[in-house]
């Protein structure tokens, strides 16, 4: 006796039943999907908008006041760049609080932690720099080295030492990182840990030899070697 088999659907069938229904939920769902599309193009207008005429003048002015306190930055005068003058220059305190939300703004941070640190006011300094968001490498590197001058002037050594290491392998190159790195042998010496150090130092002489700390790491390396001898070599 023959068995009945269902019978498949032809293929063109099935697409053409799945469009009609894709239809009937459109239809059905218009004034939905229309009104969804609408909010979608409300906020990315909105948000354009607010990119065009409110971020973009706000960094413009931002960079405009900030010119302003770098030249006291770069004529060393950190009490003025971070304060301002009384000719209406603002300084970066007062320009991260009124841009705090532009790169510019940001990047204040920074330069009032190297101002509290040239001024001598560690904590004041490490607090900034901890509040800086470094979106390129140098400058973050720049900062952590920063913070572990101010822990190191803090006498807390090994927290200075952590940092000068992150700070050294932030952005390997023949400028920053052999500077850091002898600043962290420099940290391990005042510790009594010789043997350290010299692994450091060792490490500059080989990989930045054509650096100042790499043609210095080897009288470094001889000085430590002898402190280390003298503790026996512990």
């Amino acid at each position: 006796m023959a068995q009945n088999t269902p019978k498949t659907k032809d293929p063109i069938q099935n697409v053409e039943e799945a469009l009609t229904k894709t239809e009937l939920f459109i239809e059905k769902n218009r004034t939905i999907l229309l009104g969804s599309l609408a909010g979608v193009i409300v906020i990315i207008g909105g948000f354009l908008a607010y990119k065009q005429y409110i971020v973009k003048p706000a960094e413009l002015e931002a960079q405009s006041a900030s010119f302003r306190a770098e030249i006291y930055f770069e004529k060393d005068s950190f009490n003025l760049a971070l304060n301002g003058d009384k000719k209406g220059t603002q300084g970066f305190l007062a320009i991260m609080d009124e841009f705090g939300s532009t790169k510019t703004g940001n990047l204040a941070h920074y330069y009032a932690g190297i101002c509290y640190l040239n001024l001598g006011k560690f904590q004041e300094a490490i607090d900034q720099l901890d509040q800086y968001d470094g979106s390129d490498m140098i400058t973050s590197a720049m900062a952590m080295g920063a913070k572990g001058d101010a822990l190191m002037e803090m006498n807390k050594t090994q927290e200075a030492i952590d940092q000068y290491v992150k700070a050294a392998g932030k952005s390997e190159n023949q400028f920053s990182t052999p500077m850091y790195l002898m600043k962290a042998a420099l940290g391990y010496e005042d510790l009594g840990n010789y043997a350290k150090s010299i692994e450091i130092y060792t490490n500059i002489r080989e990989k930045f030899f054509s650096t100042q700390e790499g043609r210095e790491a080897e009288k470094y390396i001889a000085r430590a070697q002898g402190m280390l001898d003298q503790k026996g070599g512990k």
